[in-house]
């Protein structure tokens, strides 16, 4: 279908799409400057006759229903801030205000107590406990406490990685509910909201990360981000390559970089357009402030139906992996402010289909269509990070094309896939604790502390299961693992890697092997074991010693397989060994053994399939 003359960058039914669009959003702009000016016993009225109408239309089960989980529930809603969100599990969180390079004054929270350890002095100095440090960030529009924010404690990852004995930190974006402050500008100037996804990842992640770090006088820390807070790290571990040896681990939940775009025509078409007409829409500084005001006035359960409406409307998601009480609890602090700056910048890459910087210089719509051939917008080098990175995405995630994303990102990198679970699910989906949970933690035990451009001789094995893909390491067995609270030493294969609080499981004994003719692995729950792949053979090396980058990202790198030298098995034999990175696997009669291979003798601390000594020859 032709476009519409001389306008050129959308269809005439686009223009018409655009049109209802913008109505929309200035009768929304009108009802929230009504409400403004309405006084508190108005706005009260509203919220009891919302709430007296749903009440009219449920059934008697389902207000008894209401009534028995009302206390968790109500009382996670109306917790006023992280802190309070914590103290309801028991859990004391500490406050804590960075300044960025720019001026900016970032909120984060530190939990590295378990109950009753609130007395310890956790990885402050000589004489404190050390534990390895993880650093959690949070999406678009949001604010730390969407990790906090749920019914039960066991589906709460931050509580379960203190559980685990984790020091746990979580940040938060300049412009958001615990960022609202600047040492150069005040939050009422356009100037204060003048940023995007550019500042996040030149100073937000990168001065939160040096802050932590110097904090609990640790060299590195594992990063998990949720959507937005994944795009972030990719961006800034893209364009900081020291910050790569800081970060030990990247597990990336619901990951974004490249949005195929939104499934509503309507906004779709919004998105299309030019930046100026976005600004003029939704002005230039924070965007859907309004939010808050629909839930003041709306009864909860009401609140929660338009919620849901408004992403089926927008990304198609169901939501019928959350709970009606999950949805309760958390969605009145799933809205934090950010700039509309920043939502544009998403649009822009959404447009462009390409994870690039913001486009301060964006062609008119008279332009004559070969202008890129002269300007292009520098994208984010994500092929460049040299830190492990972990997808773990929904199979019915609307935002995510896992395809591309894998194309863009360095070939180390490994993927899980959960079928059935959409974006939100991976923060407060029922099942998460059983469907992600076990991922982050093998990660994090594989990973976390450990100097990954040194350690080769770890290898990440699936164990297939009907629900999701578990996985384990192949070279640690149950009675060799050790805490994550370690002594600051350095880690060597046979210590600190202990997964705790885990469900006990059987460790394959298949490996896993790059399924992708770009040495990518890519493994769903459906996808069958594969067999070790020799790619290329490289001498045997020292443990600790330096081999090729990345030989060992959780059994996703290049694999050099080889006979060991001192074995004297014939290739047809079954006592035949093979050599995988450092890791030498003995394979004798009735049993396997594991260990390091040394260039002169035999490996070091074999153990059999079983966990028992045994001797190799």
């Amino acid at each position: 279908m032709a476009r519409v003359p001389f306008i050129g960058r959308l269809f005439w039914r686009e223009y018409i799409a655009l049109v209802g669009s913008l109505t929309l959003i200035f009768l929304e702009g009108l009802i929230r400057i009504i409400t403004l000016g309405l006084p508190q016993p108005i706005i009260r009225f509203c919220y009891n006759r919302s709430k007296n109408l749903f009440n009219s239309l449920s059934s008697t089960q389902e207000k008894q229903f209401r009534s028995r989980q009302r206390s968790i529930v109500s009382s996670v809603a109306s917790s006023s801030d992280f802190v309070d969100l914590c103290a309801l599990f028991g859990y004391y969180a500490e406050e804590h205000v960075m300044q960025t390079g720019d001026g900016y004054l970032l909120g984060l929270h530190r939990l590295c107590w378990r109950k009753g350890e609130e007395a310890l002095r956790v990885n402050a100095g000589e004489g404190s406990v050390k534990k390895r440090v993880v650093y959690l960030h949070h999406g678009l529009l949001m604010n730390s406490e969407v990790w906090v924010c749920m019914t039960e404690k066991e589906r709460c990852l931050p509580f379960m990685l203190v559980e685990q004995g984790y020091d746990v930190w979580l940040g938060n974006n300049r412009g958001n509910k615990y960022s609202k402050k600047s040492t150069r500008f005040s939050p009422a100037s356009n100037e204060f909201w003048d940023f995007s996804m550019d500042q996040f990842a030149f100073h937000d992640i990168p001065d939160s990360i040096g802050y932590v770090l110097a904090t609990t006088s640790q060299l590195s820390l594992s990063y998990i981000g949720f959507s937005q807070g994944t795009a972030q790290a990719f961006a800034t571990l893209s364009i900081h390559p020291t910050l790569n040896d800081k970060v030990d681990v990247f597990i990336a939940l619901a990951p974004a970089m490249s949005p195929a775009g939104l499934r509503n025509g309507i906004v779709d078409s919004l998105m299309k357009t030019s930046p100026e007409v976005l600004f003029l829409a939704f002005g230039r500084r924070g965007i859907l402030s309004s939010a808050t005001m629909w839930q003041s006035i709306l009864y909860p359960p009401i609140f929660v139906r338009i919620i849901d409406m408004s992403l089926s409307f927008l990304f198609n998601w169901s939501g019928r992996n959350i709970s009606l009480n999950q949805k309760l609890a958390a969605y009145p602090h799933l809205y934090s402010f950010t700039s509309t700056k920043s939502v544009v910048h998403w649009f822009q890459i959404i447009r462009n289909k390409s994870f690039q910087m913001y486009d301060d210089d964006v062609q008119a719509p008279l332009g004559l269509g070969a202008s890129d051939r002269y300007y292009k917008v520098a994208k984010f080098p994500t092929r460049n990070i040299k830190t492990p990175i972990v997808l773990i995405y929904g199979g019915s995630d609307s935002l995510v094309d896992i395809k591309v994303m894998l194309k863009e990102l360095p070939r180390h990198t490994i993927s899980r896939e959960v079928p059935h679970f959409e974006h939100l699910d991976f923060l407060w989906g029922q099942e998460v604790d059983t469907l992600v949970f076990p991922h982050v933690f093998e990660a994090l035990a594989a990973y976390a502390g450990r100097d990954h451009m040194k350690a080769t001789e770890l290898i990440y094995r699936p164990h297939q299961s009907r629900r999701f893909l578990d996985t384990g390491l192949s070279n640690c067995s149950e009675d060799e693992l050790s805490s994550p609270t370690y002594d600051g030493s350095d880690i060597n294969l046979e210590t600190n890697s202990r997964i705790q609080g885990l469900p006990t499981r059987k460790l394959s004994a298949n490996r896993l092997t790059p399924s992708t003719p770009r040495n990518r692995l890519h493994v769903s729950p459906s996808s069958s074991s594969t067999e070790p792949t020799s790619m290329d053979g490289t001498g045997d090396a020292k443990v600790g010693s330096r081999s090729k980058p990345y030989d060992s990202l959780l059994g996703n790198s290049t694999k050099h397989t080889r006979r060991r030298s001192n074995s004297t098995a014939s290739a047809k034999s079954s006592d035949s060994a093979k050599r995988v990175g450092n890791v030498g696997i003995m394979i004798g009669p009735g049993r396997a053994t594991i260990g390091v291979s040394t260039p002169a003798g035999p490996s070091l601390s074999p153990r059999t399939a079983e966990g028992s000594p045994s001797a190799t020859t």
